[in-house]
């Protein structure tokens, strides 16, 4: 089963996420921000990040950042899953490292995909 690191910092979103995936077979753990979202993947060694942007402090376009220049983490493929949807924050969000882009509301059959192309499972 594969393992999935949910780094928001909304309760609401956390929840929906975590229940999509839960409900198709994966294992989840979360974080509430960026700095925690960086040492739960250090500690867990998830099989995937799914990593909200507009968080306090370290944001996720940073977070992102550590986790990819850190060679523990290094492996570890990042989705970013935000409300923002301008190209340049895709761009800019795929060159800290992220493996695809997302944009919230999420629907469940592109992250699903996403997922399995990503993990190849």
């Amino acid at each position: 089963m594969s393992k999935i690191l949910i780094v928001d910092d909304s309760p609401t979103e956390t929840h929906i996420l975590s229940n999509m995936l839960e409900a198709n077979g994966y294992q989840t753990v979360t974080a509430t921000s960026g700095e925690a979202g960086v040492d739960v993947a250090k500690q867990e060694m998830p099989d995937l990040v799914l990593m909200d942007v507009v968080m306090p402090g370290l944001n996720g376009f940073q977070a992102t950042r550590q986790l990819k220049k850190d060679a523990s983490t290094a492996h570890i493929p990042v989705v970013i899953v935000t409300t923002k949807d301008q190209e340049t924050d895709k761009i800019w969000g795929m060159r800290q490292g992220a493996k695809d882009y997302l944009t919230k509301p999420v629907d469940e059959g592109s992250l699903l995909s996403t997922i399995k192309s990503i993990l190849g499972k």
